[in-house]
This record gives C-alpha cells, sequence and structure tokens, in this order.
C-alpha cells in the first residue's frame, strides 16, 4: 500500500488490496497500524481512517464495505451515557476473522453500566476476550481506569484493537483527545495478545478488575481447537475462537463452561484481594450451574442484569445435544425471545434447523472473593500440580460462620502441604505448636497463666479419661455417668474390693461407680465411698461460677482423692466466650496438684465428629505420667486434627495484641489435707523403664532416629488425598467405606483370607488397637509371647496394661527370628499363649519371614492353641528382598482353622510402610473369631479414624488397586531412598565401629557399639561408661542424636537406628555418628 494519505489514488490502492481477499485486507490493514504507530505518521494515517470512514457512513455501504472489501467501520452508540467528551458513541473498525459486536457484548456492556461509576476509576484492568477492543475502549473513555488490559487470543483481533485504540484516541484531525486528567485513551489502554490471563500472569499485573465475554460452547470439532494459533491462520478457525472453547480439564467442561472456569481461577491468583470480576453468562447450561461455578471456588456473587437473546446463527449447539445424550443435565433455550417455557438443546437444535429463532438466558455476573487471602493459598496450592483434584473443591456455605472456620483452614491446610516435604516429629504430648495456641488461648480470653508443659493432647475425651485411669489404676472412681459410657464393661461393675474370680488382686481392679451430674449429689457420694479417682462435669447452672468447683476440690482434697474436671461442655471457640467459673477460679488460683482439667473439642462448625481433647494439669509428675500414658497406648494424637483445632485458635488469636496485661497474681494452692492418691509402684516402674520419646526444648532440636514414622517426602498422591477429603462437602458413606480396599491388600500382600464372618476394625493407630488386644489377653487370662528382639513400645504397653508377658528367645544365627524348634520350645511351657509375631518385616531387625517360615509359625501355635498376633504394620518396605516368596497364608489358616478352638490368627496393620503415607496414621486389625470379637469390643474408647482420613486412606487403596502410575512410581521411588539411605547408615556405623546386622526391610537397622563397650567419656562434666544401659543416654547427651537402646530392642548390646528421615535430618544423623566416634576417641 502507498503512503497512507487522504488521497484518491492511495484510498484507491488500499480498497483495491482489502478487495482481493480477507486475509489482503488484513494485511493492509497491518500496514496501516504500523504507520498509526509511527509518531511521524501517525496523524496522516489517523486522517486516512477518517476519509475512510465517510466513504462508508451510511449503514448500506458500510455492509457493502464489508462484503466488498472484508472489513467494516461502524458506529457503536452508547445513548445511555455521557463519558468526558460528551461523546455518545464509538467508532470501531472489525473484520471478519473476529467477533463482531452484537446482543451478547451489548449485554455486557449494559451489566457494567449497572455499577456505579467509581467501580473501575483508577483501577488496573483486564478485559478477557476484547474482540476488537470495543469495551476496553468504552471503559477506558467512560470511567478512567488507570490502566486497561484488552486480552484475546486472536491475534488479528488485538492488531484490529489497536487500530481501533488509535480511531478513538485521535480526533479526525489525528490529535489527541484529552479527558479531564490530560490523559488520552492511549495513555489507558494497551492491547496484547494472552490466552486468557497469561499475559498479566507472565508479567506479573495484579489488578483490581477482570472482565469477561468468552465462549460458552464446546466446539463441535474437537481437532480444530488443537490447531496453533497464528494470525496467518484461516479467517474461519479465528472467528471459530470467538464461538467455541475446547476442553480445559474442569467439570464444569461438561456444560461448556470450562473456559470461564479456567479465566476464574487465573483470575483470583492476579486479582487483588479486593478486587471484582465481571463474566458475561450464557443461561444454557441452567441459572444454578452458572452461580455454582463461581460460588464453589469461594466467590460472593451478584447478578448485575440478566434478559434473553437470541442464539447466534452461526454458532453450532450440537455439542450441546450430544453432552444431552450422554448425560442427564438439560440445557435451557427459548423459541424466540418472548417464549417462556425452557426447552432442551435437542428441542431447539431441531426448531432451529426448521428455520425457527432460538433464544436463551444472558446473565452479568459480579463475583469478589469472600475471604480473599486464603481462597488465594488454595488455588496457589492447586496450580502447583493438584489441578485433578480442583474439581472436589467447595466453597460454598450457606452458613457465613462455616466458611469463616472452612476456608481458613484449607488454606493453612494448602500452605502446610506446599511447603512442607514431609511432617515433622511432634512429640506424642501433643504438637508444640497446638498445645501453645490452647495455652495461648488460655491466657488471652480467660487469663489463666498455663503453659504448653501443662497441655498434653489426647485423640478424644474417652481416651484422655481411660488413660488417667489405667495410669492411676485406683480400687474406685467415680465417673460421671455421662462420661462413663464408652469406659471398659469390667469397670463398670458393682463394687468388688475383694479378689476376684480371675485372680487378681484388688489393686489391679478398677471398679467405676457412675454418678449424677450435680455437684451436692456428687459430694455426697465422694464422702460415704472415699474414692481414690473422681472424673466429673458440671451442670450448666453450676458452671457460671466458681463455688462448686472449689467445693469439690475441697473435697477431694480432704480425702486424697484425684479430680479431673471435664469443661468439654463448657469451653467455646469463641472471640466472645461466656463466663466460666472454673476459669475464673484458675485466674486467681493455681490448680492443685491433685486436681487437672479436661476437655474435649468437638467444637467446629465443619466435622462435627473430628475430635481433640487435652488435659491440663499444672503438676509436673502428671504432666510427664500422662506424656508417656498416651505414647504408649495411643502413640500420639492425628496430626491433622491437631492442625485444624490449631487452625481455630490461630484465627482468635491473631487479631490479638500479645502481652497487653502482666499476668495477675495468683494465690497458692491450699495446704494438702491428705496425699493425694498417687501412681501405683507397677506403674512408675513401667513408666521410668520404658524407653519413650525425649523431651526437646525449640532451641536444640534433636535427630530423631528413635521413632516408628516416615519423614521422608509426602508424596504427591498423599498430598492431594489428604487436601481432596477436606476440601470435599457431602462425602457420602461408600466414599469413606475402607473395607474393600484393606480386605484387598490383606489378600493379595499376605494371602491373608477375609471371610465374610471376619470383621475389620479401624484406629487412629495400630498401637491404639494393640493396646486393646493386649487387654484381650488379660481378660482371658493368657500370657503375652513376644520374641527376643521385638518393638520396644508394644512391650512398654504390655507391661503397663499389667499382661503376663514371656520373652521366646531367638538367637543371631537366623537373625533373632523366630524358628519352629524355639517356638515349640517355648510354648510347652506356657498356658493360653499369645503369640506376637512381627511380619513378613520384623521390626526392628528389617529381616524378612518367608512364606515357609511363617507357615511353620502358624503350624505350631495351631498345635498349642495360641491366639496369633500378626503384626503387618511395618512391612512394605522391601529394599533388599530379590528372591523372596510373597506371604500366602491363605492354605494353611484354612487348614488349621479346625486344628484347636482357641487358636486364631488376628492381623494387625496400617498404612505406615505399606503406602509411605508420611504423618496419616491409620490402623487396621482383622478378628474373625466371635469369642475374641466379643471380648475386643467389650473394651470400648477406640479413637476412630475421622471421615477424612477414612477418604484419604480409600483414595489411596483405589489408586493402588488401579496401578495408578504416579503413586505406584513414588511409593518405588521412596522404598529406593530407603534401600540407599541402607547402605550409607551401614557404612557410616561399620566405619565408626558398630557391628550392624544384615536387613532386608523396613525402616530400621540394628547395631552394636562394638568398638565402645567398657570405654568411659566425659559429657557435659559427666563421665559416662559406656555399657548396653548408657549408650543411648551417651550418644544423645554428647550429639543430640535419638536412639533405642538395647533395653528397647530386647537384644543384648543392639541399639534400634531408623532409616526413614528427611535429607537434611539424615544427612546430620551421619554426622552425629561420626562425631560420637571422636568424643569417644578424645577420651
Amino acid at each position: 500500500m502507498a503512503a497512507a494519505s487522504g488521497s484518491c489514488a492511495s484510498m484507491e490502492e488500499f480498497l483495491n488490496q482489502c478487495q482481493q481477499s480477507g486475509d489482503a485486507a488484513y494485511s493492509a490493514l497491518r500496514l496501516l497500524l504500523d504507520r498509526l504507530e509511527d509518531p511521524s505518521t501517525r496523524t496522516e494515517a489517523r486522517i486516512f481512517l477518517s476519509e475512510l470512514h465517510k466513504r462508508f457512513e451510511s449503514k448500506e455501504a458500510s455492509d457493502r464495505c464489508l462484503q466488498t472489501y472484508h472489513f467494516q467501520i461502524q458506529d457503536i452508540f452508547l445513548e445511555q451515557y455521557e463519558g468526558f467528551q460528551k461523546r455518545k458513541k464509538l467508532t470501531m473498525m472489525v473484520i471478519p476473522s473476529i467477533f463482531m459486536p452484537e446482543d451478547w457484548s451489548f449485554t455486557f456492556y449494559e451489566g457494567l453500566n449497572r455499577h456505579p461509576d467509581s467501580i473501575f476509576k483508577d483501577k488496573t484492568v483486564a478485559e478477557l476476550g476484547c474482540g476488537n477492543g470495543w469495551i476496553s475502549i468504552a471503559i477506558a473513555e467512560k470511567w478512567s481506569p488507570s490502566k486497561v488490559y484488552g486480552l484475546d487470543i486472536n491475534p488479528r483481533a488485538i492488531k484490529i484493537s489497536w487500530i481501533n485504540l488509535y480511531l478513538n484516541a485521535l480526533d479526525e484531525k489525528g490529535q489527541p483527545i484529552y479527558d479531564g486528567e490530560k490523559k488520552t485513551l492511549l495513555d489507558r489502554v494497551e492491547f496484547y495478545e494472552s490466552d486468557l490471563l497469561s499475559y498479566c500472569r507472565d508479567n506479573q499485573i495484579e489488578l483490581e478488575r477482570i472482565v469477561g465475554c468468552i465462549p460458552q460452547i464446546l466446539n463441535p470439532n474437537p481437532d480444530a481447537m488443537s490447531k496453533l494459533i497464528t494470525e496467518n491462520a484461516s479467517e474461519e478457525f479465528l472467528h471459530s475462537l470467538s464461538n467455541y472453547c475446547a476442553l480445559q480439564g474442569f467439570v464444569e467442561d461438561q456444560f461448556g463452561l470450562g473456559l470461564i472456569a479456567r479465566a476464574v481461577e487465573e483470575g483470583i491468583s492476579v486479582l487483588k484481594s479486593m478486587g471484582i470480576m465481571i463474566f458475561n453468562m450464557g443461561g444454557r447450561p441452567g441459572q444454578a450451574v452458572c452461580k455454582r461455578l463461581f460460588e464453589r471456588r469461594g466467590l460472593r456473587l451478584n447478578k448485575l442484569w440478566q434478559t434473553k437473546v437470541l442464539q447466534a446463527a452461526d454458532t453450532d449447539i450440537s455439542a450441546l445435544v450430544e453432552i444431552e445424550k450422554n448425560s442427564p443435565h438439560r440445557f435451557e433455550f427459548f423459541m424466540g425471545l418472548v417464549g417462556d417455557q425452557p426447552i432442551c438443546a435437542r428441542t431447539a437444535w431441531a426448531y432451529a434447523k426448521a428455520g425457527g429463532r432460538i433464544s436463551h438466558a444472558l446473565s452479568v455476573f459480579s463475583c469478589q472473593l469472600r475471604q480473599p487471602n486464603q481462597v488465594k493459598s488454595i488455588f496457589e496450592f492447586l496450580r502447583n500440580g493438584f489441578d485433578d483434584i480442583s474439581s472436589s473443591l467447595d466453597l460454598y456455605f450457606e452458613d457465613d460462620s462455616v466458611a469463616d472456620e472452612k476456608i481458613p483452614f484449607l488454606a493453612y491446610l494448602a500452605n502446610v502441604l506446599k511447603e512442607l516435604s514431609f511432617f515433622p516429629y511432634e512429640p506424642p504430648a501433643g504438637s508444640r505448636r497446638f498445645r501453645s495456641l490452647i495455652s495461648r488461648f488460655m491466657r488471652t480470653y480467660h487469663h489463666v497463666p498455663v503453659t504448653a508443659d501443662n497441655v498434653v493432647v489426647f485423640p478424644s475425651r474417652t481416651v484422655a479419661i481411660e488413660s488417667a485411669l489405667r495410669l492411676l489404676s485406683p480400687r474406685l472412681a467415680i465417673v460421671d455417668e455421662q462420661l462413663s459410657r464408652h469406659l471398659p464393661r469390667q469397670w463398670l461393675t458393682s463394687l468388688n474390693i475383694e479378689k476376684t474370680e480371675s485372680g487378681k488382686d484388688f489393686e489391679e481392679v478398677i471398679t467405676v461407680i457412675e454418678a449424677p451430674r450435680q455437684s451436692d449429689l456428687l459430694v455426697e457420694l465422694i464422702k460415704k465411698l472415699e474414692p481414690e479417682v473422681v472424673v466429673t462435669g458440671m451442670a450448666q447452672f453450676e458452671s457460671v461460677t466458681s463455688s462448686s468447683f472449689e467445693h469439690l476440690l475441697d473435697v477431694t482434697r480432704e480425702i486424697g482423692c484425684r479430680l479431673f474436671l471435664d469443661v468439654s461442655d463448657h469451653f467455646e471457640l469463641s472471640s466472645l466466650p461466656s463466663s466460666n467459673g472454673v476459669f475464673k477460679y484458675l485466674a486467681g488460683n493455681a490448680l492443685p496438684s491433685h486436681a487437672a482439667i479436661v476437655c474435649g473439642l468437638l467444637k467446629n462448625q465443619v466435622y462435627s465428629d473430628l475430635e481433640v481433647a487435652f488435659v491440663i494439669s499444672e503438676e509436673a509428675a502428671m504432666f510427664k505420667s500422662l506424656c508417656k500414658t498416651v505414647e504408649l497406648l495411643q502413640g500420639n494424637t492425628s496430626i491433622i486434627s491437631q492442625y485444624y483445632y490449631g487452625c481455630l485458635f490461630h484465627e482468635l488469636l491473631a487479631f490479638q495484641l500479645a502481652d497487653r496485661h502482666p499476668p495477675a497474681q495468683r494465690n497458692g494452692a491450699k495446704k494438702k489435707a491428705s496425699e493425694a492418691n498417687g501412681f501405683s509402684n507397677p506403674t512408675i516402674t513401667v513408666l521410668d523403664n520404658a524407653e519413650l520419646a525425649v523431651n526437646e526444648s525449640e532451641e536444640s532440636p534433636l535427630v530423631h532416629m528413635d521413632v516408628d514414622q516416615s519423614f521422608l517426602p509426602i508424596t504427591t498422591p498423599v498430598k492431594a488425598s489428604i487436601f481432596e477429603s477436606f476440601a470435599r462437602q457431602n462425602i457420602t458413606e461408600p466414599e469413606t467405606d475402607v473395607t474393600h480396599g484393606i480386605r484387598q491388600l490383606i489378600s493379595n500382600s499376605y494371602g491373608f483370607p477375609s471371610a465374610a464372618n471376619a470383621e475389620v476394625i479401624y484406629a487412629d493407630c495400630a498401637v491404639a488397637l494393640f493396646s486393646k488386644l493386649v487387654l484381650c489377653c488379660v481378660q482371658e487370662g493368657g500370657t503375652l509371647c513376644f520374641p527376643t528382639g521385638s518393638n520396644g513400645n508394644y512391650s512398654s504397653a504390655a507391661k503397663f496394661l499389667n499382661a503376663k508377658i514371656a520373652i521366646i528367645p531367638t538367637n543371631q544365627e537366623v537373625g533373632y527370628k523366630l524358628t519352629e524348634k524355639t517356638l515349640t520350645a517355648s510354648l510347652e511351657t506356657i498356658k493360653k499363649p499369645w503369640v506376637y509375631i512381627s511380619g513378613p518385616t520384623v521390626n526392628p531387625t528389617g529381616l524378612i519371614y518367608s512364606n515357609d517360615e511363617i507357615n511353620e509359625l502358624l503350624s505350631v501355635c495351631a498345635k498349642f492353641g495360641a491366639r496369633v498376633i500378626l503384626d503387618t504394620s511395618f512391612s512394605g518396605v522391601e529394599f533388599n528382598s530379590k528372591g523372596s516368596e510373597s506371604w500366602n497364608v491363605g492354605p494353611t489358616l484354612e487348614k488349621l482353622s479346625s486344628a484347636d478352638s482357641g487358636f486364631c490368627v488376628s492381623l494387625l496393620g496400617g498404612l505406615f510402610s505399606k503406602m509411605l503415607t508420611g504423618g496419616i496414621n491409620f490402623g487396621f486389625l482383622l478378628i474373625y473369631q466371635a469369642s475374641l470379637l466379643e471380648t475386643f469390643h467389650s473394651f470400648e474408647g477406640l479413637s476412630k479414624p475421622h471421615s477424612t482420613i477414612k477418604y484419604t486412606v480409600k483414595k489411596l487403596l483405589d489408586l493402588r488397586e488401579q496401578k495408578k502410575e504416579d503413586l505406584l512410581s513414588a511409593i518405588s521411588e521412596q522404598t529406593e531412598i530407603v534401600g540407599s539411605r541402607y547402605k550409607q547408615l551401614k557404612q557410616t556405623l561399620e566405619t565408626c565401629g558398630w557391628e550392624v546386622l544384615e536387613a532386608q526391610a523396613g525402616v530400621s537397622i540394628l547395631a552394636k557399639p562394638t568398638a565402645y563397650l567398657g570405654k568411659t567419656m566425659k559429657v557435659n562434666n559427666q563421665e559416662i561408661k559406656l555399657i548396653d544401659s548408657s549408650i543411648r543416654e551417651a550418644m544423645l547427651k554428647s550429639t543430640g542424636l535419638c536412639i533405642n537402646s538395647p533395653s528397647w530392642t530386647g537384644i543384648p548390646g543392639y541399639c534400634r537406628f531408623t532409616m526413614a528421615l528427611e535429607d537434611g535430618e539424615f544427612k546430620r544423623a551421619l554426622h552425629c555418628i561420626s562425631k560420637f566416634k571422636k568424643l569417644v576417641e578424645l577420651n
């Protein structure tokens, strides 16, 4: 094209080129844009456009121009407003390959006009699917935003939008048109080629307003959408981008709304906290579907405008007909503009084919994030490899209080899963952060100056009460009738102080008397019966003042009785908690040493059965004993449950200024009238001798190679399953029913029969199930038989529960495994044996029982009528087991089932090793003998996994059964990590003088400090002689490395080291082992 000027020759040359084809016309317009962008030719080019417009000013001429020259210049009249220049129209150019303004975009602009004038003033705005740019320019003309970014995936649309910008930013003489702020449209508007908001994301542009008028019908030819989008593509393809969209991978794809869904989620990522998004929504899928698209993503919705528009004649709705054919959903169309009865897509398609005109509702929705920062965190997490679970997300809540609880937690969980590669070690007493939050809440809201070291966390209130009673082992306890429901049936008997029929001394029997929840009646019972422990709540009317609590303290103090007061019903997770007499008393008085506070947290709006409990005691001995008790009997409390309630506490504390008032002076505890009931001597002995977790300070964290927990990176499938379990709403019972998956796991892994009469019982962890089995053994008068070289925590738990224990000797030649010979020799002398077998992987040695070996052992057990606890909890990580055969115990058990009525096998397991689930604990127990099942259920109070945990487990089991590559490869990768760790640890230990037992599987190995035994070293000015009983202490004090000593492993001389540590911690552990060697050599 010759120079764009007003000459007729130049005009004719331009039109001749445009007449050749649409592509030729676009090329001519591109050259014109080049001249508009050049300041030296801009004025002439704009004058040329004015003359071009005048030539085709009438409607007829304009339409003829489009047909002949493949472009059109038309005026868009905006009669309802006057801009700064009092213009009532915009002059816009269009070409066939881009979206032309029609009812769809005009209705959208009408919706924008419903907002107050301040909506766009001085704001940063993006328009998605800007087409020829008229809405972006109109927004800038009317509302003076600081910047408008017009975005479109069609490169030709962007070029034409720039031409239109110059067309309206300059007058007919090519001079700038300034607004009241001395700016032109060129200062306020820019256009860029962009797939939705990719330009803004790539350039880190934060937006305050996002508007969009984008396609909402799937292309009937999906292959067409896979073509490369360039400005040289065909006109038909480029124009189709305005009418159709491709599948986006969202659940809304089924309604043709996938592109809108992606736009909303991208918008959340670049939108400022108080930003607003406005979208044009075709009503074809139905209003409810359109609304849900926004609401489930945490957006508050406001319908600005709704009307009906005729379905564009050039848009094929056959894709919607296909959706209806394959789903129960029905789209909504109308016959003409006046029809008020909706018709489905199939009927609409047929009616249109016959020449009828169809219409659909068109709405303009404005939406704003209800909790911006939290919702942004959630979607940021989902974008990092978790897009697959976005369809499960539902952030819509009718009740704002529910939203205020759940959305912050999901944001917190998202941040935890994003930032933490593993769940860190937490002490059995509960997460230090969680305990600190509880104590801060007590100080801030109730002025009770307790600390984290006064708080012990339990899985539930029932578990807390039962654990306290087992710890104290009282002859007689009075328990509130509302709190005794889940205590063991054996305790809920009439008073019996004499020697029991089973031959137990009375000290070993706990008799529980139920009491009414009324202080005067309770006090009368206490005075008459003189119990050793009282567990009670308080009636509502008595909880308002402290007098009833003080009376209970005085009465129990007088007779030397322990008091556990339950305040669950009166503890409010609120920023305005109601008056509480107990806390009023504790604000001014220290909690007496004989008393403790129990509180069950079941006070949330979202998960009605998600429970955590805590006990407050200001007596150091009671605090330490409760910590050890929960570790022995429960392992620990679900970390996710602690995260949930920790988030609630944090929300109530986050806005508070810290330490505004000095702590009030408290009165000291009253002098004891009688010594309170202490711990029984056997209990103290067990707790003192049990090798449990080391309490560590935040200043000097320890390296834990002494706990059965994986600190390896949490795999992506596990993270996804955890988040999805909390993000979902209205989870159905079948979605949390893990029984089929567990039975399949047991059958496939061990060939273990899962007959219909067998019951699978679930708990938060395998430790809790083991504890109940020990109680069954005690109840039946059995003897629990541990092989030499067993889990030290399990043997300590059995002793704590007063089980009769026998040790079956094993020897080094067979790797400290049971053999047919040693088992037979031991069982010949034991009545009612209960045999504990860890397998296929032996914990802690890391060896594997072969299929033949386990079947031989089971045959021996059957011969003596033994009950077998087959513990598979530590199996599943086989890193050095080539050639070993998988278990198939089914045929053997079927043959032995009739051998003796006493023989039965209970299979104990978990997903810790099998799936390497990180911090998600889940235990299961399969029992198929009716009498044992009845005994087991008589010990109530089992802490069962919450529905979210069961959902997570079911999801993982389903992925495993479906052999999903991402899960299987993640498990394989982590198994390889453990194998590599084993080699590194073995080499380091041997280099440093340790004698290492060969291991094949598991996450721990045993080693004997041969080079150190008998030597002396000085630690903190204290001389320590290195023998079996001191090696752990010496290692801990000198290096900060926690290991298990020979007293834990049960094998003289051999300590245990676990390997499933985070990479940095593992390197630190290896350094500690080397450091220990140097320290010993220095002495």
